[in-house]
């Protein structure tokens, strides 16, 4: 096992070592090549993912330091005292690439997904190796509760499976929502999709007992239309950069300040969104020529980071109305410890919510509050394990009190954290943990197949739809 994590680190340390926006770069570049394209289409659409990455990365922080400090002085004007500070994402992907298995999980997982598409178990080619450390950090908090590093390998494989058999499901999905052709090859394997069952369930229960709010619900786009620029994404950041500034009883000059930004910041989103999607028309052409001559038509997917869906303004809506609710709860929560700071902007929650949803806002801000407690009893659960390993790896942030402990309040796949927990325990041989650990398996399993049916009969309804359109289309040439 030492030797294949050697040869891991061999090979991916120095490209890692590069960064996200320049390693994604290189790879888009690469595959492109690979399938044909030509040398400067192919470089140009790796540099554009790259600013598209550089751009979004951006615009996240700016929106996560402007609310965090709004929210920082409601905390010091009100006494409110919680022992773990959220700092965000940025150094937990940091702690997880300091260490060496986290190369040994992409190594393994590059294989399991080239096997699968050779099995023709799924369509996606996993290009979005950066944001392994989603899926490592699972393997690694498992270790850190007991386990050895094959039954953590074990359970990375089976989550990381999941996730590429559910970039498979949800592509008809993102279709829709970016109103893109069938030829779009962008999917996703984002860890923050594995929150889609438990949300699916809520979702079908707002169908069966609760379908008339959705008459009370609205589309950004087409209030817009319909009322101007009072639905607009830039207006929408006004009206809640101004509550959270209320809320954190600021002064008028901050108030103006954090709406402003908050404004431009839902409006760049929805431009650099669609960086995401010009990056990738080089290989989507290159792949679909490859598989018309090599593959018999076979339709292969690019698995990349979430935000080629950016640009849909019902993501940020709810994650602004879910901001101050996230804070609310954190203060009355049992067993939380997590002041929400850093990922108070929850890109950990709505991404999934939108894609279950189809862009509801009143189901997402509704159900996005009801998950909210998972992510944060999960960050609180990880806190001594995180709080730990950046010492170790020099990761911890400067300035602050080294008896202070750290995590993060809407980290990505808070179920699955359990899941290492409860797995990391069992593997010490305790009878307790081991019937947890088995259960809580099962039905996170049983869990993704239930969901796995019901996005086969949404997708079966989108193809059906397309179907009927063609036949439409083709009746009215016929007739001319």
């Amino acid at each position: 096992m030492s030797t294949i994590i050697d040869i891991a680190n061999t090979i991916f340390d120095p490209l890692i070592k590069l960064g996200a926006a320049p390693l994604m770069t290189i790879i888009l570049t690469v595959i492109a090549l690979f399938f044909r394209v030509k040398f400067s289409d192919a470089l140009e659409g790796g540099l554009k993912l790259g600013i598209a990455l550089t751009g979004i990365s951006a615009i996240i922080n700016i929106l996560t330091t402007a609310f965090s400090g709004a929210l920082s002085q409601f905390v010091e004007s009100t006494g409110i005292s919680l022992n773990i500070t959220d700092v965000g994402w940025a150094p937990l992907a940091t702690i997880t690439w300091g260490s060496p298995y986290t190369l040994f999980f992409l190594l393994i997982m590059v294989i399991v997904n080239i096997i699968m598409l050779l099995l023709n178990k799924t369509n996606t080619l996993d290009v979005d190796i950066f944001d392994i450390w989603h899926l490592s950090i699972v393997g690694l908090f498992a270790i850190y509760a007991g386990a050895n590093l094959l039954i953590a390998t074990l359970l990375v494989v089976f989550i990381g499976i999941l996730k590429i058999i559910n970039s498979d499901l949800m592509k008809p999905t993102f279709n829709d929502l970016l109103n893109a052709p069938d030829e779009n090859p962008m999917t996703t394997t984002h860890m923050n999709y594995m929150m889609n069952p438990i949300i699916m369930v809520f979702d079908k229960i707002f169908d069966k007992f609760f379908p008339w709010l959705d008459k009370y619900d609205f589309d950004a786009a087409k209030l817009n239309s319909k009322v101007g620029f009072w639905g607009s994404k830039f207006a929408i950041g006004v009206y809640l950069g101004i509550f959270v500034g209320l809320l954190s009883q600021q002064s008028p000059t901050q108030i103006f300040t954090l709406a402003f930004t908050a404004a431009v910041c839902l409006e760049l989103f929805s431009l650099i969104g669609s960086w995401f999607i010009a990056s990738v028309e080089p290989l989507s052409q290159g792949i679909t020529n490859f598989a018309n001559k090599k593959m018999g038509g076979r339709q292969l997917n690019i698995g990349l980071d979430w935000p080629f869906l950016a640009g849909r303004a019902e993501i940020w809506a709810a994650a602004n109305v879910l901001a101050p609710i996230m804070l609310i709860l954190a203060l009355i929560l049992p067993g939380n410890g997590l002041l929400p700071l850093g990922g108070i902007i929850a890109m950990g929650v709505t991404p999934a919510l939108l894609v279950i949803t189809r862009g509801k806002v009143l189901r997402m801000i509704v159900i996005g509050t009801i998950e909210l407690p998972i992510f944060l009893w999960s960050g609180s659960l990880m806190a001594p394990f995180i709080t730990e390993t950046a010492k170790k790896v020099g990761a911890f942030p400067a300035g602050m009190d080294s008896g202070t402990m750290i995590s993060h309040t809407t980290m990505e796949g808070p179920v699955e954290k359990f899941l290492a927990y409860l797995v990391g325990n069992a593997s010490q041989g305790q009878i307790e943990f081991v019937l947890y650990a088995g259960l809580a398996l099962v039905l996170y399993l049983l869990a993704f197949v239930w969901y796995a049916k019901e996005m086969k009969k949404r997708n079966a309804v989108y193809a059906a739809e397309k179907e009927d359109v063609e036949t439409s289309a083709e009746g009215v040439t016929s007739s001319i």
